[in-house]
């Protein structure tokens, strides 16, 4: 599990008054929706008989790490920074509900994904929606792998929360490339337009070589 997140200085905070702006809005999220080739991906998952849903966690919570201002919370009336989030994505169950599973992507991909199996199977032996004694450290994924979306909105509460929602829609094929709908949701008090489209960038690099991360 992360350490204690660090605290960061408010006097050096370069979005400060952005911060200041946002964090007073009734809705203060910024939404994103883009296509993701995952050609090389899903080729990969088909070569080697790979969980598909978990091999495109796996690159898309370790391309959320490498971007500082997804791991950065609100706290009081602060910020804090993790080193890593730990991912918490749904789970489908046989009635038609689902549960959460809460997964760490830290290590490369072929050690993940048995981990990743075994705590998917534990979880919907005993299906919880617990957060978890950290909720902060969380990354809130989910999938509609039954539709391609082009554009979605989330349940958020209120007051606002700041973790980072990343939802998975029904990939498609469009001449020879695979391509998933990628939706990004963000606090804007933390994050700007540059912080996602450096999500997508990291997602996408990773997609595009995934072999490097097994």
């Amino acid at each position: 599990m992360s350490m204690e997140p660090r605290v960061l200085d408010l006097a050096a905070y370069p979005r400060r008054a952005h911060f200041e702006y946002f964090r007073q809005m009734a809705n203060p999220y910024l939404s994103v929706t883009a296509p993701c080739d995952i050609t090389a991906l899903r080729r990969l998952t088909q070569e080697r008989g790979l969980p598909f849903f978990l091999t495109v966690l796996h690159c898309a919570i370790n391309a959320a790490n490498a971007v500082p201002e997804l791991r950065q919370r609100i706290r009081g009336e602060g910020i804090v920074e993790y080193d890593r989030c730990l991912s918490s994505h749904t789970v489908a169950l046989p009635d038609g509900t689902y549960c959460y599973c809460t997964l760490d992507c830290a290590q490369p991909l072929g050690a993940f994904l048995p981990a990743a199996q075994t705590e998917v199977a534990r979880v919907k032996a005993a299906p919880s929606l617990d957060d978890g004694a950290d909720p902060d450290e969380l990354f809130f994924v989910s999938s509609l792998p039954w539709l391609t979306f082009t554009a979605i909105s989330l349940p958020t509460p209120t007051p606002a929360d700041s973790n980072p929602r990343i939802t998975f829609g029904k990939f498609t094929q469009e001449g020879d490339r695979v391509l998933l709908p990628v939706n990004l949701t963000a606090n804007h008090a933390l994050v700007d337009g540059l912080h996602l489209a450096a999500f997508f960038d990291g997602m996408a690099q990773r997609a595009a070589h995934p072999e490097e991360y097994f």
